[in-house]
């Protein structure tokens, strides 16, 4: 991570030598620290860690980025770095979780760094249609009182928050930016299909998705492709977190192998 910055990655627990690393990427108008509560849930020896986009948190007065690919490169380099200049035999395995948002900005960083001979051993995406698919009712172009009651409709506002207006002005700018960015993102023409397994949640009740093809996921890799559907609506992460974190333990590589030995 650079000198002088917090940099785009938080760790959410303490591994002194992790035998795998769970990156998790937040919604629009989301910090890291909406994945902290994952931290009781995960296995001891992995690690688990968050990103954190500018304009929230403890990147409060940075400008908020609008532009996926830029993220994402962000992203990987800090990727990279943690994970040293090691062979890929001898790196640490480690897989990506986004929800929303953070699953095209997971779905990129990792399209950045296959380009660059290090894949994730699995991508999870959730809440989220396939990249370049028709995205739900949300738009950056909404006028403030909109956007908001439409963000907020969805569940994912803490009440003290969506009541209070000078909150709700620190929040917007960069939760517009956020949707605006996802409007925008298209893969490039020609993009090739990911080698790693992409496991695919989503909630019946999420009306972001409802009536999106979520197997479209699908011709976005050339490894297993598997959905999983929950219930709980568009924040259907939070709800039985146990449970989901389980799921995605179960469904890493590298733990089979752990298991089978």
């Amino acid at each position: 991570m650079s000198r002088g910055s917090a940099g785009w990655i938080r760790p959410m627990n303490e591994v002194v030598r992790p035998s795998a690393r769970l990156i998790c990427l937040p919604h629009s108008g989301g910090s890291a620290s909406s994945y902290r509560a994952w931290a009781s849930e995960i296995p001891a020896d992995v690690q688990l860690l968050a990103v954190q986009y500018p304009g929230r948190g403890d990147r409060l007065a940075e400008t908020p980025h609008s532009n996926i690919g830029e993220m994402s490169a962000h992203i990987a380099a800090e990727l990279l770095r943690l994970q040293g200049g090691m062979p890929p035999c001898a790196q640490i395995p480690y897989a990506l979780f986004g929800h929303s948002l953070g699953a095209t900005v997971a779905y990129e960083t990792a399209l950045t760094l296959h380009g660059r001979g290090r894949p994730p051993a699995c991508l999870f995406v959730s809440g989220s249609a396939a990249p370049g698919a028709p995205r739900g009712p949300l738009t950056h172009r909404a006028a403030d009182q909109e956007l908001w009651s439409a963000v907020c409709a969805l569940g994912g506002v803490d009440p003290a928050i969506a009541e209070n207006p000078e909150l709700r002005e620190l929040v917007l700018p960069a939760l517009r930016a956020d949707i605006r960015a996802g409007e925008q993102y298209r893969p490039a023409p020609g993009t090739p299909p990911l080698p790693c397994p992409i496991r695919c949640y989503h909630s019946a009740e999420d009306p972001l998705t409802r009536d999106a093809d979520m197997d479209a996921w699908a011709r976005r890799t050339t490894g297993r492709f598997t959905t999983r559907e929950r219930p709980g609506g568009h924040f259907h992460l939070w709800m039985d977190t146990r449970e989901l974190v389980g799921d995605i333990m179960s469904a890493l590589p590298w733990r089979h192998s752990a298991l089978a030995v």
